[in-house]
């Protein structure tokens, strides 16, 4: 638990936070959040920190406020503009300002902060183990099937045998049904990516998010993977979930590194 405190009536007193576990770098810094405290009320009840789905646009200032301060974090995080797509941005000292359109971002700079937002896609967190870059990856299964995890990979530009992946909280394998035709995209494209899907009621199937970015990092030649424990569906009390509310918040993933 991460004390915090804002000199806002909206704010609570604190905030709850998942870490990687993963051996790394002390200079790499990474986290999820929950959906508990924060100031959003209603559908977004909790710590909502997107601005795209029609929460108080001061309740989620005041989220994002409280999220770097709580953190400490050196500077405020690069939200992107997610369009489950393949787009890699890389921040740094005069790139990726605004908000780019884009579903993964990068740095190979200290001190910036690279974060995505998700209620049941698939966060990735990815470093340099040494702590010479760090990315973060926002990976539903359209940005999985089409190469988000391999194009973030190859912009780290370092030796995919020192480089660390998180899988961060994403919709579990029991309650993420899919259509035939997605299993038959990711099987047209690898026919290794059967062993993520199990029948499911009719012609339905339930998809495996971890087990399919696991398959994708290995052949990024990325072996040193973690995490992938969570389901975001089954568990309303922590995490947001579109699939299961619809109307609902978004957690954030973040990393960064020091000097």
């Amino acid at each position: 638990m991460i004390a915090a405190s804002m000199a806002s009536d909206l704010a609570p007193s604190s905030l709850e936070l998942i870490y990687p576990n993963w051996s790394v770098s002390p200079r790499v810094h990474a986290c999820t959040t929950i959906r508990s405290g924060g100031t959003s009320t209603g559908p977004f009840a909790g710590l909502n920190l997107a601005t795209h789905v029609c929460d108080d646009p001061a309740r989620v200032a005041a989220n994002r406020q409280q999220l770097v301060a709580a953190l400490k974090l050196p500077t405020e995080p690069l939200w992107l503009e997610q369009v489950h797509g393949t787009e890699v941005v890389e921040i740094g000292d005069g790139a990726g300002n605004g908000s780019p359109c884009a579903d993964a971002s990068l740095t190979h700079q200290p001190g910036f902060v690279c974060a995505v937002l998700t209620a049941d896609c698939l966060p990735v967190l990815l470093c340099e183990r040494h702590g010479r870059a760090v990315a973060a990856v926002h990976a539903g299964w359209r940005g999985l099937l089409a190469g988000v995890i391999e194009g973030a990979v190859a912009r780290l530009a370092q030796p995919p045998e020192r480089i660390a992946a998180w899988l961060g909280p994403a919709i579990g394998p029991r309650a993420f049904e899919v259509g035939p035709e997605v299993r038959e995209a990711f099987l047209s494209a690898d026919a290794g990516a059967a062993g993520a899907f199990k029948p499911s009621v009719g012609e339905r199937w339930l998809a495996d998010l971890y087990t399919l970015a696991r398959q994708r990092l290995r052949q990024a030649g990325v072996n040193d993977i973690s995490g992938g424990d969570y389901c975001t569906f089954s568990d309303q009390a922590r995490f947001y979930s579109y699939r299961r509310d619809a109307r609902t918040g978004r957690m954030a993933s973040l990393i960064w590194f020091d000097p």
